[in-house]
């Protein structure tokens, strides 16, 4: 049966689709965890493996598991905070990036194809950043979720598994305030290098992360109104790309700490909301380790990557083309002529 997507006009429309999110299909969930046993291997000698091919059947809706066409998108956006000084590169490098993606030239340009996955790169208004939420709202409710609507329509429902990631000069300051916002602790909990600024610029971001998070705690009503006041284009389309990808049951990998910090506000507002959801790898960024464990997921690589872009998740594609292979394709303990666990000790 096909699925449609709702239209969104308003946050209100985001928070209806969140009060009453699909949930998991327990028949394909049965069906994999019926066959694991019957695997040539001692019971959980694979690992996460046999935990991510039940993963996959059971937010893909069948058994057994698909991976054959794994799709990217990666958003970019620009901030109007990084006129405080937050970043160590210029706004202009987001449309540079942007560039270098649609020639090829880009790390998640080479990773895809590496693992035969398809990829799709969006502009959110370039040349318009969101408002300098140091001094004012990030977007208006409107402007928020036409993002996170336009996020939405770019999953494709024949898609296996999504990976979603970001490119946005200034983003891990806004990731850093989302964080702050949620989560609470110190701004330096959630405060890091970035693209690499230290010393004064690294306690001047801090403390615009800091200043921001109380001058917008009046006006952040729940855990959607703090993407709205601290986020931005790029991240509210992540966000509302995990929620299409929930209604149209396609599991995701979230790339690094800007894109779990973008999904993080769903998780916040409607417990649940990332079930179907992975966090790709482990960010260097020092926030990202605190943020997965804030919303109960462990990262499934830890290469000490902190590009963004949905490289980490690119890589971790290969990982669940591993384990739905494994689970699809090894002989049982009977088509093997195999003896299985003894029944005596």
């Amino acid at each position: 049966m096909s699925r449609t997507l709702p239209e969104i006009n308003t946050l209100d429309d985001i928070r209806d689709i969140l009060n009453d999110l699909p949930g998991p299909d327990d028949e394909a969930a049965k069906a994999a965890a019926a066959r694991e046993p019957q695997l040539t291997k001692p019971e959980g000698s694979l690992g996460r493996l046999e935990e991510l091919s039940k993963w996959l059947c059971t937010w893909q809706g069948t058994h057994p598991p698909r991976m054959k066409k794994p799709r990217c998108v990666v958003f970019a956006g620009n901030h109007g905070v990084t006129a405080q000084g937050v970043s160590a590169f210029p706004s202009e490098v987001t449309y540079q990036m942007v560039a270098n993606f649609r020639s090829g030239g880009a790390a998640i340009n080479q990773l895809c194809k590496t693992f035969d996955i398809e990829l799709e790169v969006c502009e959110m208004a370039l040349d318009v950043p969101t408002a300098d939420f140091s001094k004012e709202p990030a977007m208006g409710d409107e402007e928020c979720a036409e993002a996170m609507a336009f996020g939405m329509d770019m999953v494709d429902g024949k898609t296996d598994v999504l990976c979603l990631g970001e490119m946005g000069i200034g983003n891990t300051t806004s990731a850093a305030a989302i964080c702050h916002a949620l989560f609470g602790g110190a701004a330096g909990l959630w405060t890091g290098p970035g693209t690499g600024v230290e010393g004064e610029a690294l306690g001047r971001k801090t403390a615009v992360v800091a200043d921001s998070v109380l001058l917008h705690k009046p006006a952040m009503t729940d855990a959607i109104d703090v993407l709205r006041c601290l986020g931005g284009r790029e991240l509210a389309a992540i966000a509302g790309a995990v929620i299409g990808a929930r209604l149209l049951g396609v599991p995701v990998l979230l790339d690094g700490y800007v894109s779990t910090a973008a999904a993080a506000p769903l998780q916040v507002f409607a417990p649940g909301a990332l079930d179907h959801c992975k966090v790709a790898h482990n960010s260097l960024e020092p926030g990202h380790i605190k943020l997965s464990e804030s919303i109960d997921k462990r990262p499934l690589l830890d290469m000490g990557m902190r590009l963004g872009e949905a490289s980490g998740a690119a890589l971790a594609v290969g990982v669940l083309k591993a384990a739905a292979a494994c689970h699809s394709g090894m002989a049982t303990f009977a088509e093997a002529g195999v003896s299985g666990k003894s029944d005596h000790e």
